[in-house]
Protein backbone atom coordinates (compact mmCIF):
# COMPACT_ATOMS: atom_id res chain seq x y z
CA UNK A 1 0.00 0.00 0.00
CA UNK A 2 1.32 3.69 -0.54
CA UNK A 3 0.80 7.15 -0.84
CA UNK A 4 1.80 9.92 -3.03
CA UNK A 5 1.70 13.51 -2.93
CA UNK A 6 1.21 15.97 -5.56
CA UNK A 7 3.23 18.96 -4.51
CA UNK A 8 1.80 21.05 -6.86
CA UNK A 9 -1.44 20.46 -5.15
CA UNK A 10 -0.29 20.71 -1.84
CA UNK A 11 -0.76 23.94 0.54
CA UNK A 12 1.36 22.54 3.07
CA UNK A 13 -1.29 23.01 5.46
CA UNK A 14 -0.21 20.01 7.72
CA UNK A 15 -3.40 18.31 7.71
CA UNK A 16 -1.88 14.94 6.32
CA UNK A 17 0.65 14.78 8.68
CA UNK A 18 -1.24 15.33 11.89
CA UNK A 19 -3.06 12.41 10.98
CA UNK A 20 -1.04 9.80 10.01
CA UNK A 21 -0.72 7.02 12.56
CA UNK A 22 2.60 5.73 11.24
CA UNK A 23 4.27 9.63 11.51
CA UNK A 24 5.01 8.95 7.76
CA UNK A 25 4.37 12.42 6.24
CA UNK A 26 6.62 15.20 7.29
CA UNK A 27 7.34 18.69 5.39
CA UNK A 28 10.18 19.03 3.34
CA UNK A 29 12.37 21.99 3.03
CA UNK A 30 9.68 24.31 0.31
CA UNK A 31 7.11 23.53 3.61
CA UNK A 32 5.11 20.67 1.20
CA UNK A 33 4.11 17.30 2.56
CA UNK A 34 6.51 14.28 1.68
CA UNK A 35 6.34 10.62 2.67
CA UNK A 36 9.35 9.53 4.50
CA UNK A 37 8.76 5.58 3.67
CA UNK A 38 6.42 5.02 0.86
CA UNK A 39 6.36 1.19 1.32
CA UNK A 40 5.55 1.69 5.15
CA UNK A 41 2.16 2.82 4.63
CA UNK A 42 -0.32 1.13 6.35
CA UNK A 43 -3.10 2.00 4.16
CA UNK A 44 -5.41 3.30 6.57
CA UNK A 45 -5.86 6.40 4.16
CA UNK A 46 -6.38 8.78 6.91
CA UNK A 47 -4.41 11.63 5.24
CA UNK A 48 -6.48 10.87 1.72
CA UNK A 49 -9.55 11.71 3.66
CA UNK A 50 -7.89 14.47 5.21
CA UNK A 51 -6.70 16.54 2.18
CA UNK A 52 -9.02 18.88 1.27
CA UNK A 53 -6.93 19.95 -1.71
CA UNK A 54 -6.96 16.18 -3.40
CA UNK A 55 -3.19 16.38 -3.40
CA UNK A 56 -2.58 12.99 -1.40
CA UNK A 57 -3.70 9.77 -3.76
CA UNK A 58 -3.22 5.93 -2.24
CA UNK A 59 -2.22 3.70 -5.48
CA UNK A 60 -5.10 0.86 -5.48
CA UNK A 61 -3.09 -2.32 -6.39
CA UNK A 62 -4.04 -5.56 -8.04
CA UNK A 63 -4.16 -7.45 -4.22
CA UNK A 64 -6.95 -5.08 -3.68
CA UNK A 65 -8.63 -4.94 -7.04
CA UNK A 66 -7.40 -1.83 -8.13
CA UNK A 67 -5.18 -2.74 -10.83
CA UNK A 68 -2.65 -0.29 -10.33
CA UNK A 69 -5.88 2.47 -10.06
CA UNK A 70 -5.25 5.79 -7.70
CA UNK A 71 -7.74 7.71 -5.55
CA UNK A 72 -7.63 10.66 -4.22
CA UNK A 73 -10.68 12.89 -1.88
CA UNK A 74 -12.33 16.34 -2.50
CA UNK A 75 -14.53 16.91 0.06
CA UNK A 76 -17.99 19.52 -0.70
CA UNK A 77 -19.62 20.40 2.78
CA UNK A 78 -20.71 16.94 4.13
CA UNK A 79 -20.28 15.22 1.04
CA UNK A 80 -16.47 13.72 0.53
CA UNK A 81 -15.97 12.48 -3.10
CA UNK A 82 -13.90 9.56 -4.20
CA UNK A 83 -11.89 10.26 -7.26
CA UNK A 84 -10.94 6.93 -9.12
CA UNK A 85 -7.87 6.73 -12.02
CA UNK A 86 -7.91 3.91 -13.67
CA UNK A 87 -4.99 2.66 -14.77
CA UNK A 88 -6.49 2.69 -18.19
CA UNK A 89 -7.16 6.47 -17.97
CA UNK A 90 -10.82 6.41 -17.37
CA UNK A 91 -11.94 7.76 -14.40
CA UNK A 92 -15.31 7.75 -11.28
CA UNK A 93 -16.46 9.21 -8.96
CA UNK A 94 -18.23 8.00 -5.48
CA UNK A 95 -19.76 9.97 -3.40
CA UNK A 96 -20.47 9.61 0.33
CA UNK A 97 -23.01 11.23 2.67
CA UNK A 98 -20.88 11.65 5.84
CA UNK A 99 -23.95 12.79 7.83
CA UNK A 100 -25.51 9.71 6.07
CA UNK A 101 -22.57 6.96 6.01
CA UNK A 102 -23.27 5.73 10.27
CA UNK A 103 -26.12 5.03 9.93
CA UNK A 104 -27.75 1.60 10.95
Amino acid sequence: MSITIDTSKCTGCGKCIRVCPGTLLYKDKNGKAESRYPRDCWGCTACLKECLYGAVSYFLGADIGGMGSTLHTKRDGHFLHWHIAGAEGEERVITINQKESNKY
